[in-house]
């Protein structure tokens, strides 16, 4: 491990590899530390079977006409799909006809018009604030945001909404999205196993403790989640200002878990859905994905404190519930063909600590605050930074390049091109971000 740097990187995700990529290309003198013993942090890839691949974490190349991870799965030669996820609800043990499934399809419509015009207007308030909350289709709602977001509707502000940059592209990759960053990521100099517990910046040089020694550093880029900033893990001597605390505070990790039922062969027929919504009166709604690039597996997915309940019941717990949704769609044969499962935990992850950040309502605009440097000495990166693709790997990937272009101008090793993040609709951006005066933040237009 390098112990004098020009920069040092914490945190081998998404961020951290494009950083670490884009100081290699501009030749500034770095090291790239990693808590965990592998990288990719939220992108994560096992094999359930041989030869078939499933995505812990991040399984979607969102907005794909405008996510670079397009061009690199092209390059690495990993395959893709366009697929549209299908609209089929199995509800209180029937399936949804077809004036249901509209009716359902105008109330998830006027949710997102709701929305969008609240946040559009300014009204930081919660999603659960500008939707209807008594009809049947409430529940299934409330479940997509909360898969959407991490955090259920009355947790996550209306301006994230507003601010992402949805193209409604979504292409999962058959190898599987941790596993192509794995790939990416193959040849980037990382030192594994190297948790840094204490950030020493009240000298001219920063010093940071790990768990592998003491590395002396001119700037910092830290590319970890807010779940790990707001854990307390990494401490920070001095403090860091109240409004960059305030700022980590405003954006927590939401829990977003997948739960793989393997089967012995295609249980569901020839002519089965691609994706199915299951709800009753007992649980919460759960999205399935079924056999995915024709594996023999399902996918259910759980978001919000819910996932958080899950998490605690425990994997067996997870697996039994999503396949007592199967049965109660596709019949008790369903459970005589699983042979194995795997369940993830983000939020027990002791290096990540949850799924992905959503700004609590009140908060929207902290996104830049987080964003932007310290004295051009502290740098910070990853998906909650992103004013337009937070949630992502792509958008955590595109904080990396950024920040590290920002740190290398400040020592002078590169043009200076600021954080290339999405400028807002009043000239503002994480680089200007001025942290006393947040209503120089407004929405994204």
């Amino acid at each position: 491990m390098k112990s004098d740097v020009d920069v040092a990187i914490i945190g081998a995700g998404a961020a951290g590899l494009g950083a670490a990529m884009t100081l290699a290309r501009l030749g500034v003198d770095h090291v790239l530390l990693e808590a965990s013993h592998r990288i990719g942090g939220r992108a994560y890839t096992e094999e359930v079977a041989p030869g078939v691949a499933f995505d812990l974490g991040c399984h979607w190349m969102h907005s794909a006409s405008l996510n670079p991870m397009v061009a690199i799965a092209d390059r690495l030669g990993f395959g893709y799909s366009k697929e549209v996820f299908d609209r089929n609800v199995h509800r209180d043990g029937a399936w949804a006809t077809e004036p249901e499934l509209k009716d359902c399809d105008a109330f998830f419509e006027r949710g997102y018009a709701a929305i969008h015009a609240a946040g559009a207007a300014g009204e930081d308030v919660s999603v659960a604030d500008v939707t209807e909350r008594e009809s049947v289709w409430t529940p299934y709602f409330d479940h997509v945001a909360s898969l959407n977001s991490s955090a259920d509707s009355d947790q996550a502000s209306v301006l994230d909404d507003v601010n992402y940059n949805d193209t409604e592209e979504n292409w999962p990759l058959r190898e599987g999205y941790g596993a192509m960053i794995a790939r990416f990521g193959a040849d980037v100099p990382v030192v594994l196993n190297a948790a840094v517990e204490r950030i020493d910046w009240s000298d001219t040089r920063i010093r940071l403790a790990t768990a592998k020694g003491e590395v002396s550093a001119a700037t910092v880029i830290i590319a970890v989640s807010t779940g790990i900033l707001a854990g307390g893990d990494m401490r920070f001597a001095p403090a860091l200002p109240d409004w960059k605390q305030t700022a980590i505070g405003a954006l927590p990790l939401g829990n977003h878990n997948r739960i793989c039922l393997v089967f012995d062969g295609n249980p569901f027929g020839d002519d089965h859905p691609r994706g199915v919504t299951i709800g009753d009166d007992t649980t919460e709604p759960m999205n399935f994905r079924l056999r995915p690039f024709g594996y023999d597996y399902a996918v259910g997915v759980t978001g919000g404190r819910f996932a958080d309940w899950l998490e605690r019941a425990g994997i067996q717990a997870s697996a039994d519930l999503a396949t007592e949704k199967l049965v109660k769609a596709f019949g008790s044969d369903i459970a005589k063909r699983i042979v194995r499962h795997n369940v993830t935990a983000w939020r027990g992850d002791p290096w990540i600590r949850g799924a992905y950040s959503a700004a609590v309502p009140g908060s929207g605009w902290q996104r830049a605050a987080l964003a932007a440097p310290i004295d051009e000495r502290l740098y910070f990166a990853g998906e909650a930074t992103s004013l337009e693709f937070f949630a992502t790997c792509h958008g955590a990937y595109l904080t990396g390049i950024a920040t590290a272009e920002a740190a290398a101008a400040a020592l002078g090793g590169g043009p200076q091109r600021g954080l290339g993040l999405r400028v807002l609709s009043n000239g503002t951006s994480a680089a200007s971000f001025e942290p006393d005066r947040p209503e120089s933040f407004e929405v994204i237009q």
